[in-house]
């Protein structure tokens, strides 16, 4: 019941503001409120089908729009220190077991971390509290959001693209072993990307 009120509440907010609904939606996910991008994009993705929106232009302000909540979400690390994070951090749904998985992911690849985990679901949405902790370099975290974000944003919005009216079906069009090859092809192409990008700077 919460799940279709919320998915109700995305879809009127898209269809009212267009663009920067999108943008703020998306914010929202970065910075760890619970809206899911598995709705968010995939209905736009629906709009673009209907003639609504611009593909490239909703791909690019999905993704500035996560790399906005994502910093939002850097500095409240940054400033306010684990405390803050633990003590207002449940009014966004971030618990202490989310916090730890974070952490140890960052700790054990460092910046790359940043890239690789805004392709994973549920990770992707805490991973910039431990970089505002550790005071990573923030042009690069900015960077390696932008970059990781794009493919996430770009396939989940064909996929409600592709899949026109019945974007709605996306999870049960496509079987759980079929989610998990898609996010691997996913991971791999952003990987070889990102190997070629480190190698050009």
């Amino acid at each position: 019941m919460i799940a279709e009120l919320l998915s109700q509440w995305v879809t009127s907010i898209i269809s009212a503001l267009g663009y920067p609904g999108i943008f703020f939606l998306m914010a929202g996910e970065s910075a760890c409120l619970p809206i899911p991008s598995e709705v968010v994009l995939p209905f736009a993705g629906y709009i673009i089908y209907q003639g609504g929106l611009d593909m490239t232009a909703v791909i690019i302000i999905a993704t500035l729009g996560q790399v906005f909540g994502a910093l939002a979400a850097y500095y409240a690390g940054a400033k306010g220190g684990r405390p803050f994070v633990e003590k207002f951090g449940k009014y966004a749904l971030l618990d202490h077991g989310h916090l730890e998985i974070a952490e140890r992911w960052f700790d054990k690849w460092g910046s790359k971390a940043i890239f690789f985990s805004r392709l994973l679901p549920i990770i992707r949405t805490f991973i910039a509290f431990p970089a505002g902790l550790a005071k990573m370099d923030v042009k690069k975290f900015t960077l390696y959001t932008f970059l990781g974000s794009l493919p996430w944003t770009a396939a989940l919005i064909y996929l409600g693209f592709y899949l026109g009216p019945y974007w709605q079906d996306i999870f049960s069009f496509f079987g759980e072993i079929d989610i998990i090859v898609i996010v691997a092809i996913v991971l791999a192409f952003a990987y070889l990307a990102f190997r070629k990008f480190s190698r050009g700077k």
